[in-house]
């Protein structure tokens, strides 16, 4: 095997689910990775205080100011772990500063669009979903003229093949209870409405500047295949493994290098089912929604993402119902007024942010 630079790493978000298994990445390999810079939201301060005993950074903190601080911060790589759009700020550092990205905070780069992908040098990014790391991992087989289209599989959440008939009394526990990905409960409500695949479809959008005729989404609920790259001699790639973020978080810091033994492959000793079925647009209308916003461009994908985190809110908290959250979010769209991309700024995208989570906010409490 070929000799390797030890990477310094930072690590944005440090307690949540994607920082501690970075963590686990660099724990076993302490000749590949070295941490440099920690920060965390601040909602598990005993588990960041052990963090920083045990690794002890050169920098750490926690807060929003930290994040941005330390994504700055001379690094071969910053893991940008942080959820929702809180993590633009840190993003834009890290792009300046000519870090590599790995990027697991797809909202920064949704809600930011031109602003984010007009401040990267090409492969700046590294995607970290598993999504878009199996796209970018099958893009190597082939050049991008090549490409017919982009598929993104959805497990198709705790709810697939249910009717909207069918979701009307959907519990908090239920839409957590998601059957193969253990996150945050952010993103898997979002993954439960299909939220959160049509952020990816944006995000896919983003990376890899395939327009979003071209972007498809099919439902495989038992998540081994990740994605696939469909070739235009009717070839397709499709990269696969049991569902675990380990390996496109360790590909996130080592890209373009795999970080040997970081999990368990499929088991091909054992007999083998994918299925795959086409994506119910009727019950789960997000995917759409998310198609319409990113074709508007500018601040849209931020106010679709800013109303649905609103809306999330209050659908745990027991103000609003399952199959109301969408809608919700569709609603805000309709009343917002996009400004030209030309001449978007930062305070564009957070004034569109805000903007939206009041509103989101005024339609839940039924004011408007």
């Amino acid at each position: 095997m070929q000799h390797r630079e030890r990477r310094d790493v930072v690590v944005l978000g440090s307690t949540g689910s994607i920082g501690t298994q970075a963590l686990d990445v660099v724990r076993r390999n302490p000749d590949r990775f070295r941490v440099v810079g920690l920060t965390a939201g601040g909602g598990n301060p005993d588990l960041f205080e052990r963090q920083v005993a045990e690794l002890a950074p050169a920098f750490h903190g926690l807060g929003e100011e930290a994040s941005v601080e330390a994504a700055g911060m001379p690094a071969d790589v910053v893991l940008n772990g942080i959820t929702g759009a809180v993590g633009l700020r840190p993003t834009l550092a890290a792009l300046d500063a000519g870090n590599v990205l790995a990027l697991a905070n797809k909202e920064s780069l949704i809600v930011g669009g031109p602003l984010v992908t007009g401040r990267a040098r090409p492969g700046q990014i590294v995607p970290v979903d598993s999504e878009h790391s199996a796209l970018a991992q099958c893009l190597r087989g082939g050049s991008a003229d090549e490409v017919r289209r982009l598929v993104l599989t959805a497990s198709g959440g705790p709810f697939r093949g249910r009717t909207r008939e069918e979701l009307l009394d959907v519990t908090v526990a239920q839409a957590l209870a998601h059957p193969t990905w253990d996150m945050g409960p952010v993103v898997t409500i979002n993954s439960a409405t299909l939220v959160n695949k049509g952020l990816e479809v944006i995000e896919a959008h983003l990376l890899f500047g395939i327009p979003f005729e071209r972007i498809a989404v099919v439902v495989h609920p038992t998540s081994v295949v990740h994605s696939m790259v469909e070739f235009l001699d009717g070839s397709t790639l499709a990269q696969a493994s049991p569902p675990t973020m380990l390996i496109p978080i360790a590909l996130g810091l080592a890209w373009p290098d795999r970080v040997a033994g970081t999990a368990p492959p499929v088991d091909w000793t054992s007999p083998q089912t994918w299925e795959f079925f086409p994506l119910d647009d009727q019950a789960f209308p997000a995917v759409r929604l998310a198609r319409e916003a990113g074709e508007r461009g500018s601040t849209a994908p931020a106010v679709y993402n800013a109303a649905n985190e609103t809306c999330v809110t209050a659908f745990t908290e027991g103000r609003l119902r399952f199959v109301d959250m969408v809608p919700t979010v569709e609603a805000v769209l309709r009343q917002h007024d996009v400004p030209s991309e030309a001449t978007l700024t930062v305070d564009d995208v957070l004034a569109a942010d805000s903007w939206a989570r009041e509103t989101a906010g005024r339609m839940i409490e039924g004011t408007t």
